[in-house]
């Protein structure tokens, strides 16, 4: 009997990706709250990141944080370079390269 799709159990992202460029993807997207975010960061997984910027606060100690605290390849002295900034109605989306490094400020 033929399997339209094969399980396989991986231990990290890293695997994952792998995994994937074995199978020919080169670009991938993901999404993801804190703990992604984090886990692909603290890995030093993401070529590129993407931040939208929204014209409101949220200040409850309880909100969602980009990131959860972690040790980040580079520490914080480790600047991204940011690629370019485009306007979407109101928000701003801020493209960064992490894995390049910027000139301070």
């Amino acid at each position: 009997m033929d399997h339209l799709a094969e399980t396989k159990t991986f231990s990290n992202f890293s695997e994952i990706l792998d995994d994937l460029g074995a199978r020919g993807v080169r670009k991938l997207m993901v999404e993801g709250g804190t703990s992604i975010h984090t886990a692909f960061l603290k890995a030093g997984l993401a070529d590129e990141i993407r931040v939208a910027v929204a014209p409101m606060l949220i200040g409850q100690a309880t909100a969602p944080r980009f990131v959860n605290p972690a040790e980040f390849p580079g520490g914080p002295a480790r600047r991204f370079h940011l690629a370019d900034v485009t306007k979407v109605g109101d928000v701003a989306v801020l493209r960064y390269f992490p894995k390049v490094s910027s000139s301070g400020p």
